[in-house]
């Protein structure tokens, strides 16, 4: 017997996120317990070498582009639920973002935490998201081939309380 809770008999996916007309529905999490809830992160963007030398010289003319970009992955994380129609608001203990220069460009990294109901992946994603789009426009006057890629989720995790 599969003891999956997201299929049914017939054994297809039941996805959580849609009735069974196929309509899309917001998951009650009204009877779930509270626990930490913890997610992080990472996503890449690829720049020149002229571009990463003035983004630590600090002379991109937008201003300071790691700073401004954490700041923008912080506010993402919080306005998750604005933007992506099924989230839940949540209230987040902390977002915590790293931007680590590499040879290639510049890594982002996203730690996200809450006590509550429902995970913080979609938080941990949409703050990396964000602060590669922001270092993207940022640089986008002195770089026409930046690439971002290989936005994912690192690891989530659930304490009980």
């Amino acid at each position: 017997m599969n003891n999956n809770k997201h299929t049914d008999k017939s054994n297809k996916m039941q996805l959580t996120h849609t009735d069974s007309k196929g309509d899309a529905v917001m998951v009650d999490v009204g009877k779930k317990h509270i626990q930490t809830r913890i997610a992080t992160a990472s996503g890449d963007i690829i720049l020149s070498k002229e571009t990463t030398a003035l983004i630590l010289s600090d002379e991109i003319k937008k201003g300071s582009v790691l700073t401004i970009s954490k700041i923008a992955g912080i506010m993402a994380a919080k306005k998750t639920s604005d933007i992506i129609p099924l989230c839940h608001p949540l209230i987040l203990n902390v977002v915590n973002i790293e931007l680590t220069v590499t040879e290639t460009g510049i890594n982002a990294r996203s730690y996200v935490s809450c006590n509550g109901v429902t995970g913080v992946e979609m938080e941990a994603l949409s703050a990396v998201s964000v602060a590669l789009l922001t270092i993207y426009d940022m640089c986008k006057a002195v770089d026409k081939n930046m690439s971002i890629s290989n936005i994912k989720l690192i690891s989530k995790e659930k304490i009980n309380l």
